[in-house]
């Protein structure tokens, strides 16, 4: 997690999330790019099918441009002489969020992307229309979304929440959390929500063969395992949240078919909804 991604849409959490951002980024040394995707026309609904004058993309970009300087100067007025500062850069670029983002990432090796939630609206102003839900479905690195409510404090517990449905892939997930987790000195708590009944001889077993993995293949040792029981997932989490001491509430977002979604929607962007600490997502495989 070498650089990390904060996305912005200046916004009045903007300095918020670049704040908490950049705290997290000097404790883990990880240096900054700071970023604004200016959507195109075709990205925004109520425009339809006009035209964009040259000017105004042009005014649009010299905007961006000023709001990002802005903001690299509110960071490096945060510079200290007794620790790591990033290096802080800034891009703008005119297109579609998700590819602004994936194109920034894959140029930049980018670890971590960084955004903000506002209220109880998900993603809010930063990704007008559908685009709260389409950051969740299609940025293929680890995205973290931090709530106005996100106090800057030193994180002592990330929660990863699985349904151990692919190890494998939540293997790599726990490598990504530990490199996070490591100079933060933070523990990092599994935990998988069961109904009532608790899980079955068969489901146990699994778990126990998951935790000796990752004991065999994992070097850290403030990692542990949990089960919290509740009658549905969406409650077992909000009550992790609230009760659990944690931190940073850390979960993969599954790909679903177009039914399953639009039926049972989606357990992480309905956490992104309203969660009152950052929420990690990490992508599907």
């Amino acid at each position: 997690m070498k650089t990390f991604l904060f996305l912005t849409d200046f916004s009045a959490n903007a300095k918020h999330v670049m704040a908490y951002g950049y705290s997290l980024a000097r404790q883990v040394k990880a240096n900054v790019i700071i970023c604004n995707a200016i959507i195109e026309p075709a990205e925004i609904p109520q425009t339809g099918m006009v035209s964009w004058p040259m000017e105004e993309s042009d005014l649009l970009a010299k905007d961006s441009k000023h709001e990002l300087d802005i903001l690299k100067e509110y960071l490096e007025n945060k510079e200290e002489t007794i620790s790591f500062n990033p290096a802080i850069s800034c891009i703008s670029e005119a297109g579609v969020v998700t590819d602004v983002i994936n194109n920034v990432s894959h140029s930049h090796n980018i670890g971590l992307v960084i955004a903000g939630t506002h209220d109880n609206s998900g993603l809010g102003t930063l990704l007008l229309g559908n685009h709260a839900n389409k950051i969740i479905d299609f940025v293929k690195r680890p995205l973290l979304l931090i709530p106005p409510s996100a106090d800057i404090i030193p994180i002592k517990k990330i929660a990863f929440a699985t349904d151990f449905k692919n190890p494998d892939h939540d293997l790599q997930c726990i490598l990504t959390l530990i490199a996070l987790a490591r100079p933060l000195n933070a523990e990092i708590l599994i935990t998988h929500i069961v109904d009532e009944g608790g899980h079955d001889a068969e489901f146990q077993h699994r778990v126990d063969e998951f935790m000796v993995g990752v004991s065999d293949k994992v070097n850290y040792p403030h990692i542990y395992y949990r089960v919290v029981n509740a009658k549905h997932t969406n409650k077992g989490l909000n009550w992790l949240c609230d009760h659990g001491t944690i931190d940073i509430m850390a979960m993969v977002h599954r790909s679903h078919n177009f039914f399953n979604e639009f039926v049972n929607g989606s357990h992480t962007k309905k956490m992104a909804k309203h969660i009152a600490i950052p929420l990690l997502v990490f992508p599907s495989n």
